[in-house]
């Protein structure tokens, strides 16, 4: 049976959420609500969803960018936009790459050669949809709508011809140079990285061996100079050390060892640690060392000194092993020198063409291949990984007397973001875009877009672009889009292809395809040398240049959809991670500057990381997180949503993703929800049974309702649904969500709780509570759709057959999405707007003023540990800063709801001039402030104020000044001032303050006979309503209660309780009393419990209505009597039997009865 059939007692929110989808159908309805969408002519709202890799499933990162992205795109699209949310894959590059070679133990690019690319590009082709049938299932079932069918996907030729167009158009603009650097290098990969690509995999705490090695000077070998490095396996390539021209330099005696060394005089400690120590004085310096000479750095330059390795020692140049002076150089650490490898450094680079010991254009000695291997030219270590090269290389110079020390630091290095290798930096040519160029454009353009949260644009990102430098769009692989450019042997004549259909003319041949098993063998003839041929260069474009030209290759622009591009761009609206700040953010905005001067996208919403529990990243290794397709299956797909972006990761802030949070939605929001939603369809079909007629859902009568609590309600929601509006007009879901779940708590535990037994009535104004519960409830189902679309859908399917328009749905009717009932769902219609005239800022603040009293009587209560459900005499409240409006909206309109709750017989508001008996203000001067002011005068200031009465400190207060011990006081700057309790001490009066000030009460905690009793009878109803529950009873099912007193007959002193509260008891079970059990006419019972009440265990059990016989009738007559089924008896019915041929003649009233009840009146047991 689905779920919208009928409403269970133990509703199961996963069911719940099936039925759902089956009803959704998959995408389908978002196809509907688009076409309607079209069909009204809605203005477009875009999106752009960033391409994840198909080729892992999806994490709790995809899960809350996910959840973000359809919140918002639901939002729009329930207000008035037609929404487009197209799915996309990111199929090329690394990620691909990388699986295909471990699965085929490809550790070197020429195994790739010796297959052949195709067969490479076919294995990857072969897994890039892997797992896009489980990614669609677990968005689906997230409630996520997205279109998969119409999706596009990297490795599509159109998209890739798109890319071709945009890099020619870069290309055309002069932004596109071919150069040689030092860049971030993937040696697990084989390829380099792009500066923000590097910067995405930072770790923390790793280590890494330093040492320091001497370099003997050729004029002088007894001296050497000490250089400090990290990265040993550098050294066999070292063709230089750099000083910093201006710093001091020192020249000194080891006292150990006698050896010379040269070091920055700043760095000495370096050597000598214990020169680090506090207790270290500067007198001890020549215990350590002799100082021989000082120089600036400056004279040091041109020193030549003695290699370490004689791998290149056939420098045709014999420029290498020199010293070289740059800025760059600090004294931060290591010894002031640095060791020069232009082939693994930028600044090493940098410096030494400068310097001459390289040339533009010439070979940089670098003994290591693209996967970190050393070559033959490095023979000691050739064969080995750089990296696992450290220990031996340290070996070797110590045998040869170069290592002066060696230790193991810890510090955050780069490590590839796809093989979770350490990166290290090499010298390679590449393709760049010239984005240093753009970067004023950029800082322009990024100002130009709104971001939730705005520090992470204002800081993180613009930091990011004012430090921008070239981007390395090309990568030395080979499953990618091959970059667009054919050229000669030596380089001087280029073309930049922009379409397949240009290759087509320069080449004559015409592809469907633009793969590198396809185009790589495509020459085109050269122009300036007829006879010869222009071939394509070796590399493609990194993964991220095609997924940051996704908004105009997703719609193949230019060569389709020109004009329909051109009025969706820029985006409205794109969110991703904390790390697509480097990433995806950061290439969208690069190239759509750089191709339109615009930025690519209106609105953005940033999220943080979402960690394990123990606020470490999650892992599946170590298996230190929940599987959300469990989670899900175990809470629902609803409370995994709610449960992320109602926390701090909707602002940027990272979350420990905690299972019992999710619980927390289910038990806090979703059950209280739900029971508020069962309570009031419950009592609609009850209230519809006693009233004989149709609950119909009517407006005027929610408006006409001058209920004080009613009018708060509709305050309450008409206010909640313009906050909504409000916020996510400017994306501030981490605002929205909690004011959400506040006011599902206010409706369920303050309006359904203070109006339970009203709404339980059958007269007109149990009509209007239900009609004004109805009304919210659909509000608040229509409004939270975007945030919980299931069980949104669930209570709008149930509520929905309530209206009229439904009927006429169910006998055909054409389904109309701006109608509550004839819409087939939820998501069909628009979002409630607010309603102004209903708007009462008195309602709502009186209602908070209520909320408040009736708080701090629950803590009165607790001090002197009264339960709640014995009655208190009378309480006072205090309202000493409220306006007259609220004053008296809740000491006329609100009193009885007060009563009731706090179980008070009496209530007194204090008017202004008798406050001062229950509260007494209390001041103190503002330290900061008046400290300065008054100095010595400060303590009698002090005392005078404490000394003043309560008049005088409210008319101070009232007035904004006084004199207090000859000095004038600003009571508004200068003065704490606050409520407290004046009656403490008091043994009858108990009271309460709260925090702001603004409400104080005490309870009269005197205990009388009457009271006590009162107290018994409450705690029989609560008992009586706890077996209801127990027994699985519906609000309709009749029932009759016993009680007896364990060793007591008929009932015992419970009796002449039950007995003065008669009227309690009537109201609230509909005219049936509890009795002593003697006085049951049936054995069945639903349900049986022995309580306390008072000191005193009870028996209370409830048991099916039965005919109650009376006790005068004989012993026969009763058997006969005990047959009849109360269902058949009416009151005042005759009956007749014969009994052993004797005729009998019964009344009902009189010998029997409906209920025991009548029978307990008539004997005078009640």
């Amino acid at each position: 049976m689905s779920s919208f059939d009928a409403i269970s007692n133990n509703h199961n929110f996963v069911l719940a959420e099936e039925d759902v989808c089956k009803l959704w159908d998959g995408p389908s309805l978002m196809h509907i609500q688009n076409k309607l969408a079209q069909e009204r002519g809605d203005k477009e709202y875009t999106f752009y969803d960033g391409p994840p890799f198909a080729t892992g499933l999806p994490h709790y990162g995809h899960i809350l960018a996910g959840t973000i992205k359809d919140t918002v795109t639901r939002f729009a699209a329930q207000t008035g936009h037609y929404v487009e949310r197209r799915a996309g894959w990111d199929c090329h590059g690394l990620p691909v790459e990388y699986e295909i070679d471990q699965k085929l133990k490809i550790t070197r690019r020429e195994q790739v050669l010796d297959m052949g690319i195709e067969n490479y590009n076919k294995e990857c082709r072969s897994i890039v949809t892997r797992y896009t049938g489980e990614w669609e299932e677990t968005v689906t079932r997230l409630g996520r709508w997205i279109d998969f069918r119409n999706d596009y996907k990297t490795m599509n030729p159109e998209f890739m011809e798109s890319v071709w167009w945009v890099f020619k158009q870069l290309h055309e603009k002069g932004l596109v140079y071919q150069g040689y650097k030092v860049m971030p290098f993937s040696t697990a990969c084989g390829t380099p990285l792009s500066n923000f690509e590097a910067g995405l995999n930072y770790k923390e705490d790793t280590p890494d061996p330093a040492v320091v090695v001497s370099f003997p000077l050729l004029s002088d070998p007894t001296v050497s100079l000490l250089a400090w490095t990290t990265t040993p396996w550098t050294l066999p390539s070292n063709l230089a050390l750099c000083v910093h021209p201006e710093m001091e330099y020192v020249k000194i005696k080891d006292l150990a060892t006698s050896s010379i060394w040269v070091l920055a005089k700043t760095r000495l400690s370096q050597v000598y640690p214990i020169m680090k120590t506090k207790k270290f004085k500067k007198e001890q310096e020549k215990e350590l060392f002799e100082t021989i000479q000082t120089y600036k750095g400056e004279e040091l330059v041109g020193e030549k000194y003695t290699p370490l390795f004689d791998y290149y020692k056939t420098d045709p140049s014999q420029t290498y092993w020199r010293i070289l002076s740059d800025t760059y150089v600090t004294d931060d650490s290591g010894t002031g020198i640095v060791h020069q490898a232009p082939a693994f450094g930028e600044d090493d680079y940098r410096v030494c063409l400068k310097a001459g010991i390289i040339f533009k254009g010439g070979d940089i000695p670098c003994p290591v291949d693209v996967n970190g291997i050393y070559t033959e030219k490095c023979k000691d270590f050739a064969g080995q990984y750089v990296k696992s090269a450290d220990e031996g290389i340290c070996t070797l110079l110590k045998s040869q007397g170069r290592l002066v020390q060696k230790a193991i630091i810890k510090h955050s290095y780069p490590f590839c973001w796809r093989s979770d290798t350490p990166l290290i930096y090499k010298a390679v040519p590449s393709w760049f875009v010239k984005v240093e160029e753009i970067k004023e454009k950029l800082l322009v353009n990024n100002e130009k877009t709104y971001w939730v949260p705005s520090h992470v644009k204002d800081v993180r990102f613009k930091n990011w672009l004012r430090d921008a430098r070239d981007w390395a769009v090309s990568r030395n692989r080979f499953w990618g889009t091959p970059i667009p450019v054919w050229a000669s042997d030596d380089m001087e004549e280029m073309v930049c292809v922009g379409s397949i259909e240009e290759l087509y003319e320069l080449s004559g041949v015409r592809v469907e395809d633009l793969h590198r098993e396809t185009i790589d063998k495509i020459e085109i003839p050269s122009k300036k040398n007829p006879g010869t041929v222009l071939k394509r260069i070796d590399e493609v474009f990194d993964c991220w240049f095609e997924s940051g030209s996704m908004p105009y290759a997703q719609k193949h622009y230019p060569f389709e959809n020109e004009e329909k591009f051109k009025d969706q761009f820029p985006a409205d609206f794109i969110a991703e991670g904390l790390d697509q700040t480097r990433g995806w953010f950061y290439t969208l905005m690069v190239l759509s500057t750089a191709l339109f001067d615009k930025p690519p996208f209106k609105n953005l919403i940033v999220n943080g990381l979402v960690l394990a529990s123990d606020g470490k990243k999650m892992s599946k290794r170590l298996k230190n997180y929940p599987d959300p397709t469990l989670v899900i299956n175990k809470y629902g797909a609803d409370a995994l949503r709610m449960y992320l972006i109602n926390s701090p990761v909707v602002r940027a802030e990272p979350l420990k993703f905690q299972e019992d949070g999710v619980l927390g939605v289910v038990k806090d929001v979703f059950l209280p929800w739900f029971n508020a939603f069962r309570f009031l369809m419950q009592n609609i079909t009850r209230w519809s049974g006693e009233a004989g007629k149709d609950f119909v859902p009517s407006l005027d009568k929610v408006r006409g309702s001058n209920n004080s609590i009613d009018v708060w309600l509709g305050a309450r929601t008409q206010g909640l649904i313009k906050f909504v509006h409000n916020e996510m007009k400017h994306y501030r879901l981490y605002t929205v969500m909690p004011e959400l779940v506040s006011f599902i708590t206010e409706l369920t535990n303050w309006y359904v709780r203070l109006n339970r037994d009203r709404l339980k009535g059958a007269d007109e104004d149990a009509e209007r509570g239900l009609q004004v519960l109805y009304d919210t409830l659909l509000d608040v189902t229509v409004m939270l759709a975007p945030f919980a679309p299931f069980i949104s859908e669930y209570f709008y399917q149930h509520l929905r057959k309530l209206q009229p328009s439904y009927a006429e749905r169910e006998k055909g009717g054409r389904s109309n999405p701006v109608m509550a009932g004839k819409s087939d769902s939820v998501h069909l219609l628009q979002l409630p707007t607010y309603d102004e005239s209903r708007l009462n800022d008195t309602a709502v603040a009186g209602f908070k003023v209520l909320q408040k009293i009736i708080k701090l009587g629950r803590d009165a209560r607790e001090k002197r540990l009264i339960s709640v459900k014995m009655p208190i005499k009378s309480m006072v409240v205090v309202l000493p800063l409220a306006s007259e409006d609220i004053t008296k909206d809740v000491s006329t309109k609100l009193a009885e709801y007060i009563k009731t709750e706090l179980n008070s017989w009496d209530i007194k508001f204090v008017t202004r001039e008798e406050e001062h008996e229950w509260v007494k203000i209390s001041l103190l001067p503002d330290l900061k402030i008046l400290g300065k002011k008054l100095g010595k005068k400060m303590s009698s200031v002090k005392k005078g104020l404490v000394a003043m009465t309560h008049e005088e400190a409210k008319k101070a207060i009232s007035s904004g000044s006084a004199e207090v011990e000859g000095v004038v006081i600003d009571f508004k700057t200068e003065v704490l001032s606050k409520y407290t309790y004046a009656k403490e001490g008091d043994s009858r009066w108990e009271g309460a303050v709260h925090s702001d000030g603004d409400v104080v009460i005490a309870i009269d905690t005197q205990e009388d006979p009457e009271l006590v009793a009162s107290g018994k009878c409450r705690e029989i109803i609560t008992n009586i309503q706890k077996l209801r529950k127990t027994a699985g009873l519906e609000m309709t099912d009749k029932v009759e209660a016993f009680y007896a007193e364990v060793g007591a007959k008929m009932g015992g002193t419970l009796a002449a309780c039950v007995k003065s509260n008669l009227g309690t008891f009537e109201k609230k079970f509909d005219g049936m009393v509890p009795l002593p059990v003697e006085m049951a006419s049936t054995t069945k019972v639903f349900a049986s419990a022995t309580v306390e009440i008072g000191s005193t265990n009870v028996v209370i059990d409830i048991r099916p209505p039965a005919v109650s016989v009376a006790k005068k009738v004989g012993e026969e007559e009763r058997m006969f009597l005990n047959t009849v089924d109360v269902e058949d008896v009416v009151v005042g019915m005759e009956l007749k039997c014969k009994i052993d041929g004797k005729e009998f003649e019964f009344t009902e009233g009189k010998e029997f009865f409906t209920d025991a009840t009548k029978r307990a009146k008539v004997e005078k047991v009640l």
